[in-house]
């Protein structure tokens, strides 16, 4: 296998939620995405994101999801920023489109900074500065 990942897969409880936050508050690219779709592929660089139906999942690869209620989903996704400021800015867009903040972007132990948000469906981002590697 090549060292790859294609696409990260969120089981969301509302799709069109999901979509609003993702494409419309976070201004992530979505094409051929129309409303009353089970599934959105949202374009990032080297990979997509794609948000699909909870209730769908029994259908596609027969497991079902435990309720959000249950707790935060066992996933983080981050995005790397090339500053400190940069990961302010990205936070305050995040939040502007409806995130809620867990984590203030901070100095951290690792020697960077950053902060988590998480989705409408509890799923937790981290904005992150990698001051040793270049990850953006």
């Amino acid at each position: 296998m090549k060292p790859k990942i294609s696409i990260i897969t969120l089981g969301v409880s509302d799709l069109a939620s999901s979509v609003q936050f993702y494409r419309d508050g976070l201004g992530l690219p979505a094409p051929g995405y129309n409303d009353g779709d089970n599934i959105c592929f949202i374009e990032l660089e080297g990979t997509w994101l794609s948000l699909y139906r909870r209730d769908k999942f029994p259908d596609e690869a027969d497991v079902d999801f435990a309720e959000r209620s249950a707790g935060t989903p066992t996933i983080t996704l981050a995005h790397n920023l090339a500053s400190p400021e940069a990961v302010d800015t990205a936070m305050r867009e995040a939040l502007d489109a409806g995130a809620s903040l867990v984590k203030s972007p901070q100095e951290v132990f690792w020697g960077g900074y950053s902060g988590y948000f998480s989705d409408p469906d509890g799923y937790l981002w981290e904005l992150a500065y990698n001051p040793f590697t270049d990850l953006t």
